[in-house]
């Protein structure tokens, strides 16, 4: 099995080849999803609003699957020193 060398962002690691393919797929369909949006956008009498929040929510969840299977990971920053940070946000 290949492996993809990660993109040049913190954060990404390698990926193999059968991740990226699910990931290749998940945005065909994700495009067919938009296409599909355009044309209702086109169509007299439709809500907009309503289509605009559509085409987010799918953007969001394309996005969202796209992210469990290539599972980024959080960075350490400068001001972090030696300590990765932690795993949950900070008590409130």
């Amino acid at each position: 099995m290949s492996e993809y060398t990660g993109l040049p962002v913190h954060g990404y690691q390698p990926q193999a080849s059968a991740k990226v393919g699910i990931v290749n797929v998940n945005k065909q369909l994700e495009e067919r999803m938009l296409r599909r949006l355009d044309w209702l956008w086109s169509q007299p009498g439709l809500d907009k609003r309503w289509l605009s929040i559509a085409k987010t929510r799918i953007e969001e969840g394309y996005m969202a699957m796209n992210r469990a299977v290539f599972q980024p990971q959080r960075i350490a920053l400068p001001e972090d020193g030696e300590a990765p940070p932690s795993e949950s946000p900070p008590a409130a």
